[in-house]
């Protein structure tokens, strides 16, 4: 199996044009383990779509499926453009939480960054979770995937191989939850860390970092029209949140390495 290793903002996965095969559950795993393995995020299967222009389905490295992934699919379109599969500048991608669009920046024949139309985000402030003797203020955020937003004084001294998982298979997530926590630079600028669900601790997520922008937004933190700046452990994403928290993210899309993997 040959696959080829590409990163976003540091979040990393193993991409494979074809079927995901029954095994994938073991094959994400395996491959996944940054000591026995290839090391990533997790893997990406791209197909040809019967209502979109391809397909991608997202597995994590514990082997579950996700229904989205923002620095993926940045990297999907850099995948097909840079190997052939189009010449589309603009392409949509299907995906378990719906169809999305991509916009492709490309030098010297290839894609050097991507904007995608993340869709809308769905936002409920207020909410408490009880952790142990503590109630933590958070902002519940859906963009395809959830989220469970914290805002936090200081984001790069949270205990996040702690607090993180266990938020994330907190009783009243029974599917579990992406978590950030998120400290305010300024309106324009968000410091954020993030425990991905099925992943654990990553470099960057495109997703969390929509979510935090629709978040902050909804608090009166940032404001609707304007381009957040979400810096993450892996580098910068840009993204805007317009009308009816409709969201916009752009950033880098690189590849690594390819590989071959005997079966």
């Amino acid at each position: 199996m040959r696959f080829t290793k590409m990163q976003g903002l540091g979040n990393d996965y193993l991409y494979v044009y074809g079927e995901a095969p029954e095994n994938v559950a073991f094959l994400s795993q395996t491959l996944s383990d940054r000591h026995f393995g290839a090391g990533s995020d997790g893997m990406i299967y791209i197909t040809p779509s019967e209502i979109a222009d391809f397909k991608m389905r997202i597995f994590n490295a514990d082997g579950s499926e996700a229904k989205m992934c923002g620095n993926g699919i940045r990297c999907v379109g850099k995948y097909v453009y840079d190997k052939g599969y189009t010449r589309k500048t603009e392409l949509k991608i299907e995906t378990l939480s719906g169809i999305k669009t991509l916009y492709l920046r490309t030098s010297e024949g290839k894609v050097t960054d991507v904007t995608v139309d993340m869709g809308f985000a769905e936002v409920e402030t207020g909410r408490v979770l009880t952790l142990g003797d503590e109630e933590l203020d958070y902002t519940f955020v859906s963009v395809g995937n959830p989220h469970a937003v914290l805002f936090v004084d200081d984001a790069e001294h949270v205990p996040l191989e702690t607090r993180g998982p266990a938020i994330e298979k907190h009783p009243d997530f029974p599917d579990g939850v992406n978590v950030e926590f998120v400290q305010v630079l300024s309106e324009t600028r968000l410091r954020m860390r993030v425990w991905e669900r099925g992943s654990g601790v990553t470099m960057a997520c495109g997703t969390g970092s929509c979510a935090v922008a629709a978040a902050a937004v909804a608090k009166g933190i940032c404001r609707e029209g304007a381009k957040i700046s979400v810096v993450l452990d892996g580098g910068i994403l840009e993204i805007f949140v317009g009308k009816d928290r409709q969201l916009l993210m752009t950033g880098p899309a690189c590849t690594v390495y390819e590989g071959e993997v005997i079966l």
